[in-house]
């Protein structure tokens, strides 16, 4: 104990002041955690009150300032011009329950007449972003985690570059936590070319948020408001981790669907500079693809990505298909799994067997014995981090974006999924996952459970913190 080795005086007043936090967070932190998150602090704060409670006052509390909450109810009138736009120009699609319950949680509605293309090469994604910012007439607007400056961030910043010189307006919005090791010189190199390009969520003395690593995860490109890409991929090497290397799934989007990931844009750029940029009319149709936009974040009432995931987990009726890097599910995920199996529910979780994360990827490990014991079928990726997510439900629903399937992704990161509704769309993405599958090694609890013991007790470990991750 820290109070034998302080002078005698010390001693008392330092042992009361520990109790009185341990006292006071007792009742403080379960209004406003997750039961699993509130349980994981007060363990923390229990063993180590004051160096608990100096991190709990940093990264404790996943809500945004007044300032910030204030900020984004003044853009519901936009997005609510947005569906006005789409409705009129009979973009709207009739959607089921769970299009209304996705509009219900993000604020934009179920689209037809949309396009969509499924980029899995990805230095060949990058060359198709690149390809289209030339061709642009109008506007580049980027919303990124990572923009780099190295091989692949420079052929994208080049683009800008072109692109701004020709008098093309370009906005670039990149998190300040996921670039930092590369911010000041893209935003320089950018800058300097013409483009607006501005920090997302920088870390601010003054009208600080109340958690200083939460991050805007989103990745959204839209081009004269006509064509858009969405999905889990970065704008940087795909080996920018020394000995890991990439796989990402992205969509090329074009038709109504564009103008709600332009409004994603708009809006998160209002958020940060409280500056309107201008919106394009509703793209006309370009194909027969039902699609959706669902962003979620802080900013929401609910969890978005995790609410409607769950629901459409305890609604299947024969397959659901999980592709996440990271795997750190709460009580409701992993309850909403094990049922789904116990219907009869054919249940498939696919993750890699390559980490780039060891704290995450070893409390990702630590359910994997209940969930092969209740009968889910898990699966690891071969050779390359399957950056990918996305899910599948019995061919009716699919959704793919930025989200993992873990509590940073469900409470703390601003993300963006897209929704597929019409059976080709769904059916073509399952077959990438099915492909997924088949470069995947399949675990069983035998085999699992033959693990060293130390690596059992480090999972334990790790999982005890999960919540705070």
């Amino acid at each position: 104990m820290i109070q034998h080795y302080l002078p005698s005086g010390l001693a008392t007043p330092y042992l009361i002041s520990e109790w009185a936090i341990r006292i006071v967070m007792l009742f403080f932190v379960p209004t406003r955690r997750t039961p699993q998150a509130a349980q994981a602090w007060l363990l923390l704060i229990f063993f180590l009150p004051i160096p608990g409670l100096i991190l709990y006052a940093a990264i404790g509390r996943p809500r945004f300032p007044h300032w910030r909450t204030e900020r984004f109810q003044r853009l519901a009138p936009f997005f609510g011009g947005v569906a006005t736009a789409l409705r009129e120009a009979g973009a709207v699609a009739e959607g089921d329950e769970a299009a209304a319950l996705a509009g219900r949680l993000g604020a934009l509605a179920a689209t037809q007449g949309n396009g969509i293309e499924f980029l899995a090469d990805y230095d060949g994604t990058i060359a198709r972003m690149v390809e289209d910012i030339d061709a642009a007439r109008e506007s580049v607007r980027i919303l990124i985690y990572i923009l780099a400056d190295d091989e692949t961030g420079n052929r994208v910043i080049d683009a800008l570059r072109r692109a701004a010189a020709r008098g093309i307006r370009c906005h670039v919005l990149i998190d300040a936590f996921g670039s930092h090791r590369w911010s000041r010189r893209v935003l320089r190199k950018l800058n300097k070319s013409g483009v607006d390009a501005r920090k997302a969520l920088p870390f601010r003395l003054v009208h600080r948020r109340t958690r200083n690593d939460m991050r805007n995860h989103r990745k959204l490109i839209t081009i004269d408001g006509r064509i858009g890409y969405a999905g889990s991929q970065n704008i940087v090497d795909k080996a920018f981790r020394p000995g890991i290397v990439n796989r990402e799934l992205v969509a090329r989007l074009t038709g109504p669907i564009v103008a709600e990931m332009d409004a994603v844009i708009v809006g998160d750029w209002y958020l940060e500079t409280e500056e309107m940029l201008p919106t394009a009319p509703v793209p006309a149709p370009a194909g027969e693809a039902v699609l959706q936009l669902l962003p979620s974040g802080a900013d929401y009432p609910l969890e978005g990505f995790e609410t409607l995931l769950v629901w459409q987990v305890h609604r299947a009726e024969r397959r659901v298909i999980v592709t996440t890097p990271y795997f750190v599910p709460d009580q409701d995920v992993l309850g909403a799994m094990r049922t789904a199996v116990a219907r009869g529910v054919e249940v498939d979780l696919i993750v890699s067997t390559v980490a780039d994360q060891k704290l995450v990827s070893l409390a990702q490990r630590s359910y994997f014995d209940s969930l092969l014991a209740a009968g889910v079928t898990i699966w690891r990726y071969r050779d390359l981090l399957l950056h990918a997510k996305n899910v599948g439900i019995d061919g009716r629903l699919a959704m793919l974006g930025s989200s993992n399937v873990d509590l940073r992704s469900f409470q703390l990161n601003d993300e963006a999924s897209l929704i597929l509704f019409d059976a080709e769309s769904v059916g073509r993405l399952e077959a990438i996952q099915r492909a997924a599958i088949d470069e995947s090694d399949r675990l069983t609890l035998e085999q699992w459970r033959a693990r060293p013991r130390a690596q059992k007790m480090l999972e334990s470990l790790a999982r005890l913190v999960s919540p705070l991750l």
